[in-house]
C-alpha cells in the first residue's frame, strides 16, 4: 500500500471514529437535557417561601418540605462528621504506612468493595445490625448508613491525593530530623489538603440523594423533629413517597424536592472542581 493510500485510509477511519463518538455524545446529552428540562419545568413551580418554612402537609393541604430539608441536612452533617475522620485516617494509613505488609492491600480491597456496593445493601446491613436490635427506625441509623457511604469515598480520595505528593517532600522533612507522624501531619496532609476537601465534597454530594439506605433506617416523619432516636423526615424518602402518591399537591412538592437535591449536588460538584482547580494552578 502506497503512503498516499495509507494516509487516506487512516483519515477515513479517523473520520468514522470521530463521527461515531460525536453521535454517542449527542445521544447522551439529548437524554440529559431532556431530564433536566423536565425537572426544571415541573420543579420550579414548587419553589416558594412556604416550601422552605412549612412541614410536609396531609393530602389536599398546603405545606412545604422544611422538616424533610432539616432532616436531610442533619443526617448528612452527622454522617460527614462520622465518616470523614475515619476515611482520612484510613486513607492516610494505606498511603503512608500500608505500602508493605498485608493490612494495607486488604484495606484497599475492602474499600473497593464498599465503593461498588449498592446503597440498598448498606441500608439493609444497618437495618439488620442496628434497627432490628433497637426495634425502631431512627435518625441515628440513617446517619450511620450514610457514613458507611462517605467512608470509602473519602478513603480512596485521601489515598490517591497522598500518593500524588512527591516523595522528595517526605525525604526533605525526614532529613531535618522530623519523625514520620510530623511529616504526615504537617507536610503530606497539607500538600494534599485541597484534594482531600474535594473528596469530602464529592462524598456529601453522593449521600445527598440516597433514598434506599434511609428507607430501611430513618424512614420518615411527617412532623418537625430534632429527636435523632426516632424516625426522621428526609428529602429522598419524601420525594419517593410523594411521587408515588395520587395527590397533585404532593407530586408538585416531589418535583420541587428533586430539583432542590439536583441543584445541591450540582453546586457541590462545581465547588469541588473549583477547589481542586485552584490547588492545581497554585502548585
Amino acid at each position: 500500500m502506497t503512503p498516499a493510500k495509507l494516509y487516506l485510509r487512516r483519515r477515513v477511519i479517523n473520520f468514522i471514529n470521530l463521527g461515531i463518538s460525536m453521535l454517542a455524545v449527542l445521544f447522551g446529552l439529548f437524554w440529559l437535557v431532556w431530564i433536566l428540562w423536565t425537572l426544571f419545568s415541573h420543579g420550579l413551580g414548587a419553589f416558594s417561601f412556604s416550601m422552605f418554612t412549612q412541614s410536609t402537609p396531609p393530602p389536599g393541604s398546603e405545606g412545604g418540605l422544611a422538616n424533610a430539608i432539616f432532616g436531610s441536612l442533619l443526617m448528612s452533617l452527622l454522617a460527614t462528621l462520622i465518616g470523614t475522620p475515619i476515611g482520612i485516617l484510613a486513607g492516610t494509613y494505606v498511603a503512608e504506612y500500608g505500602r508493605r505488609g498485608w493490612l494495607g492491600p486488604a484495606t484497599r480491597f475492602i474499600n473497593d468493595i464498599l465503593l461498588s456496593a449498592p446503597s440498598i445493601v448498606i441500608g439493609l446491613f444497618v437495618y439488620a445490625v442496628y434497627v432490628a436490635n433497637v426495634k425502631h427506625f431512627s435518625g441515628w441509623a440513617g446517619s450511620f448508613a450514610l457514613a458507611l457511604i462517605v467512608i470509602p469515598v473519602v478513603l480512596k480520595t485521601t489515598e490517591n491525593m497522598l500518593r500524588l505528593v512527591p516523595d522528595t517532600m517526605r525525604e526533605a522533612a525526614a532529613a531535618l530530623g522530623a519523625p514520620q507522624w510530623i511529616v504526615i501531619s504537617f507536610v503530606t496532609l497539607r500538600a494534599a489538603r485541597a484534594g482531600i476537601i474535594t473528596g469530602i465534597l464529592l462524598a456529601v454530594a453522593r449521600i445527598s440523594g440516597e433514598t434506599a439506605p434511609l428507607l430501611f433506617t430513618a424512614l420518615n416523619n411527617q412532623f418537625w423533629s430534632v429527636n435523632m432516636d426516632a424516625p426522621m423526615a428526609n428529602l429522598p424518602v419524601v420525594i419517593f413517597q410523594f411521587a408515588m402518591s395520587p395527590y397533585p399537591d404532593w407530586e408538585t412538592l416531589a418535583w420541587g424536592g428533586a430539583l432542590l437535591i439536583t441543584l445541591t449536588v450540582l453546586t457541590l460538584n462545581i465547588l469541588a472542581r473549583v477547589v481542586f482547580a485552584q490547588k492545581s494552578s497554585n502548585s
